[in-house]
């Protein structure tokens, strides 16, 4: 029995010198792995957050150049703008300049001797000599207390390179009767440049031109040989009156202005 223990506790002794593996071995190769895989992962991220940021900066270059460039062609833009708007501004007045001026040139080309130191005094061009009225494109002159027949009264117009009076708004019939002086004798007024003098039957303005507008007193036929004149006495719109043309009466001459535009809007220097 002592013999047969002694050999089983040889054989035990034998199977138990087989080595045994810490357990903190057998998991290294483990922990290893998941290193590698960690640190490569890691290594992704980083690279990945450079090329984001590389993309960004790359963008946000690519914009700002973007918006420079769109910000010079506004800008560019808005300069060839404002210098059109600025030429055409310039064109428009140089325009009205020259009309101004060729306004003017026909009106001096009217006189056989322009008096310049009448139209001019110290240089200056008024658009109206004085003791004449501007209305428009137009100065008046209001002969009161002052007799002549129509032809009479035309003659003398015609000699300060004017005519008589050619009517042809409700504003300008206003204006003559705001100047014309109401008399003693409602059948007396001023002469106007209409009649029926060269053509029988058809009232005409002296320059030739057909009557478009009428201020006729009375609606009685207007027929014969006859001049017309206003009556201050008589309704403003209503105020024209014929009569025989020898009738002595006051007269009103009317002749372009010398400027095309207002005195307040334009002096004319010379």
């Amino acid at each position: 029995m002592e013999i047969i223990y002694e050999d089983i506790k040889n054989v035990e002794q034998t199977w138990d010198t087989s080595p045994v593996i810490p357990e903190k071995k057998r998991k290294a190769p483990l922990c290893t792995l998941l290193h590698l895989v960690a640190a490569g992962l890691g290594i992704i991220c980083v690279i990945l957050v450079t090329v984001v940021i590389t993309l960004s900066i790359h963008f946000n270059t690519v914009m700002s150049e973007q918006y420079r460039e769109n910000t010079n062609l506004t800008s560019q833009n808005l300069q060839l703008w404002t210098e059109k708007t600025n030429l055409e501004r310039r064109t428009e007045e140089l325009t009205r300049e020259k009309d101004g001026l060729n306004w003017t040139i026909s009106v001096i080309l009217e006189h056989d001797m322009f008096q310049v130191t009448a139209h001019c005094p110290q240089k200056v061009c008024k658009p109206c000599l004085d003791g004449w009225v501007q209305f428009q494109l137009s100065c008046y002159r209001f002969f009161d207390n002052y007799w002549k027949s129509w032809e009479g009264s035309r003659d003398k117009c015609e000699e300060m390179k004017a005519n008589l009076v050619v009517i042809e708004s409700q504003e300008e019939q206003e204006f003559i009767n705001n100047h014309t002086k109401v008399g003693d004798y409602e059948d007396y007024g001023y002469w106007i440049g209409l009649s029926s003098k060269d053509v029988m039957g058809k009232w005409m303005w002296v320059d030739g031109r057909n009557v478009s507008v009428m201020y006729w007193r009375t609606q009685e036929p207007l027929h014969g040989v006859a001049c017309a004149l206003t009556l201050p006495h008589a309704a403003p719109l209503a105020n024209w009156n014929k009569a025989n043309c020898d009738k002595r009466n006051q007269w009103i001459c009317e002749r372009k202005t010398l400027i095309k535009e207002s005195a307040a809007q334009s002096k004319l220097i010379v």
